[in-house]
Formats: C-alpha cells, sequence, structure tokens
C-alpha cells in the first residue's frame, strides 16, 4: 500500500550526497537552512566545529514548530545554551545526520507540518 504521495507540494531535498545536497533539483554545496514554508537561507557555518549561539538563535526566528538539525556526516549534539531561544518560543530541535535530516524533513513537510531543516554540509576533502 502506498502511503506517501507522488509528489510533495512543499520545498523538498531531492537529492543528497557527501558534500551536498539538492532542493527542489538544485545542487547546494553549503549549509542551508530551509522551511515547509518555502524559506531558503544559507546558513553560515562550514563545520560542526563553527557553530555557535548565533547559528541556533537564527533558527529560533524561524516561524516553525519544529527544527531538524542536520550534524553533518555523523551526529553531533549542540551545546544546550545554544538552544535557549528555541526553547523559549517553544520549537523542538532534533539532532540527526545531515541525510537522515533531509528524509525526516521531506516526511513532516509532505505531512503538513511547519517544519525547518538546518542541514550542515560539510566540505569534502580529497586524499589524493
Amino acid at each position: 500500500m502506498k502511503l506517501q504521495p507522488d509528489r510533495i507540494e512543499t520545498q523538498s531535498v531531492t537529492a543528497y550526497g557527501p558534500g551536498w545536497v539538492a532542493i527542489q533539483g538544485e545542487k547546494i554545496t553549503h549549509s542551508v537552512l530551509i522551511t515547509s514554508e518555502g524559506v531558503r537561507l544559507d546558513w553560515h557555518c562550514q563545520n560542526f566545529e563553527d557553530l555557535g549561539p548565533q547559528h541556533f538563535a537564527q533558527l529560533a526566528e524561524l516561524d516553525v514548530e519544529l527544527v531538524i538539525f542536520g550534524s553533518g556526516e555523523r551526529l553531533r549534539f549542540p551545546r544546550p545554551e545554544w538552544q535557549v531561544g528555541l526553547m523559549q518560543r517553544r520549537v523542538g530541535l532534533e539532532t540527526m545526520d545531515t541525510q537522515a535530516a533531509c528524509r525526516t524533513y521531506n516526511i513532516l513537510a509532505g505531512e503538513g507540518r511547519k517544519v525547518a531543516a538546518a542541514l550542515l554540509i560539510e566540505s569534502v576533502t580529497s586524499n589524493d
């Protein structure tokens, strides 16, 4: 039985790979914020170590009920003190690796939820 529609009517992640995601078919190679309401913003951080309270304060300003934080190629959690603004606004934050965050965002956005994805896209280094 098919439970998901063929096409969701909101901004979605259409593909991903090491060092990139595609949003509505456009390949993005830097960290990005997207919402199910159609907002798309650059998220100015190149790796997990660049993150700070200002990045999560930006998330608190979004008009959403839940933020899915994609922490890069592996699961890493933001500091609790960075999440104060989100907690004050009663915005949930779920952390997972970026690929899982893409999938979860698509499901929730497809269900009509007011959700955002904060996707950390780390540059891929070559060992050539």
